[in-house]
């Protein structure tokens, strides 16, 4: 570890410290948080995501979108509807998926920034 990266002397601004915890959050909803994150670690959900974006979708369909079966597309939706991250409709026989959670349009979109130059 660099020295350099770190403060040379031990010296706490109260008024520093008091005005940041003020404005924390409650441990539950970092916990929250993250397990969204860990649920986006994941690129074959980043990819349905992304592909619910653009419009409702049935199972199936996504499968072949994302060229895999439809077991490990039903077992992705299952993990993202637990988060309410997705949700879904039966239609005759059909199930169609769907965005529930706007807010993850904007991440999908603020992700796709990250990889342009």
């Amino acid at each position: 570890m660099n020295d350099d990266d770190i403060c040379d002397i031990q010296c706490i601004n109260e008024n520093s410290v008091r005005g940041v915890k003020s404005q924390m959050l409650q441990d539950e909803t970092f916990q929250i948080i993250s397990d969204h994150f860990k649920v986006l670690s994941d690129p074959t959900r980043v990819k349905i995501l992304y592909a619910l974006t653009q419009k409702e979708i049935c199972v199936c369909d996504l499968a072949a979108v994302l060229e895999i079966t439809d077991s490990a597309v039903s077992h992705q939706l299952r993990l993202l509807r637990d988060k309410n991250l997705v949700k879904f409709r039966k239609e005759g026989k059909m199930a169609y998926y769907s965005i529930s959670n706007n807010e993850i349009i904007d991440i999908i979109k603020m992700g796709t920034n990250f990889t342009k130059k």
